[in-house]
């Protein structure tokens, strides 16, 4: 069953998170992750959005925990770490209305 990675977080050195997003690519297509939604500049219904937003469909649970523990992964997440503050990502399972 699919879930969801939902990411929210401020980028503060956009030169160092450039670095980020053309690395991490290849990994979503490894581990059957699409990208959703990406939003940098939220339209806000409710409080202060973040600079960055993103949904990231993966097939399993499993490939999210893959994906994060994955050396390649780690060896690039420093891009992220260092470039941004306020970071909150979830995992959320897909609805049954059952």
């Amino acid at each position: 069953m699919p879930v969801y990675l939902v990411n929210s977080y401020n980028i503060h050195d956009f030169e160092m998170y450039k670095n980020y997003p053309p690395q991490v690519r290849p990994l979503f297509i490894k581990y059957g992750a699409k990208v959703i939604a990406m939003e940098t500049n939220p339209k806000a219904l409710e409080g202060v959005p973040k600079t960055m937003n993103a949904v990231i469909e993966f097939p399993s649970e499993d490939a999210v925990n893959k994906f994060y523990n994955d050396p390649a992964y780690q060896s690039i997440i420093h891009f992220r770490l260092n470039s941004t503050s306020d970071c909150t990502i979830i995992i959320l399972k897909q609805f049954d209305a059952k």
